[in-house]
């Protein structure tokens, strides 16, 4: 029972080395060949990258891109460029530190 369990077994062991070692693809000299590294082209072939969109956010003629702006944004900048504006902002909000350090909004 012992031999034929042993049997079995390296049989199993030989049919798999041999169908591993078939499965390996070879280069054109004969030597194994590397699946961790692939040529530039094998790699491109296997990659396929998204190409950009040239004319997202542009007009009908390529004009301008469409920025939503935001009309505070200014004097945001300018609160922010001011140190004690800043910290006012930082407590009380931005619209009510501006129109404390420079009038009305």
């Amino acid at each position: 029972m012992n031999a034929l369990l042993l049997a079995t077994l390296c049989a199993l062991a030989a049919l798999g080395l041999a169908h591993a070692d078939a499965a390996q693809p070879r280069s054109v000299d004969g030597s194994p060949k590397s699946a961790a590294f692939v040529s530039k082209r094998e790699g491109a072939e296997m990659v396929k990258r998204q190409k950009r969109n040239l004319n997202s956010g542009y007009g009908a003629a390529g004009a301008a891109p469409q920025v939503a702006v935001n009309p505070l944004e200014a004097q945001r900048e300018v609160c922010e460029l001011s140190p004690a504006c800043d910290e006012l902002a930082d407590h009380i909000g931005f619209q009510e530190a501006y129109r404390q350090f420079y009038g009305p909004v």
